[in-house]
């Protein structure tokens, strides 16, 4: 039993704290405050609904070159209120307005309907096919554009070929019906040479039951059925943009699980340095985030460089701008490492494990390139030396993978790739730079197999 004088002093003890506890008011402050904090909490923990891979739709444009891809991405473009400063607003490289031909792939991204569609501009030349088969891994869906005229050609059987190993389900869109020569039969008759293409192909059933739209990219106009002449109020690429929502599915992706993104684009800013394109794998990824850079090697797995996440970028229309987040399923850019490039994978610190490399068709050409030893050496160029040359080509190997660079004797480098106007453009390009240098004449290059 407890002694009057412990009981007396107990009582002094809670009637001094009864005194100085706070009042209402005070007690109604922290409550609001407790209130406030567990909002914010719950809202911390909400995942933000602009990261919901539902929403998203990655999509490739391949066609034979010349067929109106770059014609049809403008179209797009302007359908969804971007601003186009000009026709071919996709060619941002010099020679590509010159020539009128897409030698890079490029990815954009515009609105409709509460969804956002990334868009993968991609190039129609066979010299260029490497640039289709890094990005084709990045995306679930493709426009698959056909001259309504000319029918599925050569590089339309090569584009499909990798859609379809990919798993992709294409979109057929008959292009050009506005032309005087193309009818109906017409069209009939090139819709089952490509159903023929997707058997030789080897095609799944749910890729041979592909929709099929009629366009005038020219005119601006796309049709689910055939049409010279819409009528005015569907002079306009809504049935393509809803057959795009409708047909691809959104990417199957987790948010919760550690953020990985294979690279599969490189670009390099004098400011930012080296900016790192890709499709998140999994994971959501914040400015200011550690990652670190992984690649394969025969003895596993190695890091290459551990950094920071500077900025966040991504493409919407032609422009560039900067976002605080991203979530699995998107295509954007990432600023903030000096070393991985592309086939390497970006991801959180915890993973461990690289994502599959990209695979790619061998080289088929190969010249070699070295100092200009010529009479008339040192007038055109102010690169001359075999160190800068080689510094160059082994840039350009770094971001363009169908390209090899083979260091040779005296200052020369053989380089390997798919056809001399692919060749030809970085001969170009090196000129324009201010390199002076010879290069031989083109070699084929044999694979030798020998068989049991």
């Amino acid at each position: 039993m407890a002694s009057p004088l412990l009981l007396r002093s107990l009582w002094s003890t809670s009637k001094k704290s009864f005194s100085s506890s706070p009042s209402s008011s005070h007690i109604k402050s922290y409550l609001s405050t407790a209130r406030f904090l567990s909002t914010a909490a719950n809202a911390a923990l909400t995942p933000n609904p602009a990261l919901d891979p539902s929403r998203l739709r990655n999509v490739a444009v391949i066609a034979h070159v010349d067929h109106g891809k770059t014609t049809l991405m403008d179209r797009l473009l302007r359908q969804c209120g971007a601003d186009i400063p000009h026709e071919r607003a996709m060619d941002s490289i010099s020679l590509e307005r010159e020539r009128g031909i897409t030698i890079a792939s490029k990815v954009t991204s515009i609105s409709w309907k509460d969804n956002e569609l990334n868009m993968v501009d991609t190039p129609g030349h066979a010299d260029f096919g490497g640039e289709v088969e890094r990005v084709v891994g990045m995306v679930e869906g493709a426009i698959l554009v056909v001259d309504a005229g000319e029918g599925p050609l050569a590089q339309t059987k090569f584009v499909l070929a990798k859609a379809l190993k990919y798993g992709l389900r294409p979109i057929l869109l008959l292009n050009k019906v506005d032309r005087p020569a193309v009818s109906e039969e017409r069209c009939n008759e090139v819709e089952s040479l490509v159903f023929d293409l997707f058997a030789n192909l080897g095609a799944t059933e749910e890729q041979l039951d592909f929709p099929v739209l009629y366009a005038s990219a020219k005119e601006g106009w796309a049709s689910s059925t055939f049409t010279k002449d819409p009528p005015a109020d569907a002079k306009n690429m809504s049935q393509l943009l809803d057959a795009v929502i409708r047909h691809v599915l959104p990417p199957k992706a987790s948010l919760d699980a550690p953020f990985q993104m294979l690279v599969t684009m490189m670009e390099k800013d004098f400011y930012l340095g080296r900016i790192l394109s890709g499709r998140i794998a999994s994971g959501v990824i914040y400015v200011g985030d550690r990652v670190h850079g992984l690649r394969i090697t025969d003895s596993g797995t190695e890091k290459i460089e551990e950094g920071k996440v500077l900025k966040l970028m991504k493409k919407k229309g032609t422009a560039v701008v900067l976002i605080d987040s991203a979530g699995a399923g998107d295509i954007i850019s990432i600023a903030g490492m000096t070393k991985p490039s592309i086939g390497h994978t970006v991801a959180n610190t915890e993973v461990t494990t690289a994502l599959p490399t990209i695979e790619l068709d061998p080289p088929t050409i190969s010249m070699t390139f070295g100092v200009n030893d010529s009479p008339l050496a040192g007038r055109d160029g102010s690169h001359l030396t075999g160190g800068k040359i080689g510094d160059r080509l082994m840039a350009e190997a770094e971001t363009n993978l169908a390209i090899n660079v083979l260091p040779g004797l005296a200052e020369t480098y053989e380089v390997q790739g798919r056809g001399e106007l692919q060749l030809g453009i970085l001969i170009e390009n090196m000129r324009r730079e201010g390199f002076e240098l010879s290069v031989s004449p083109p070699k084929v290059m044999y694979v030798i197999k020998i068989l049991d």
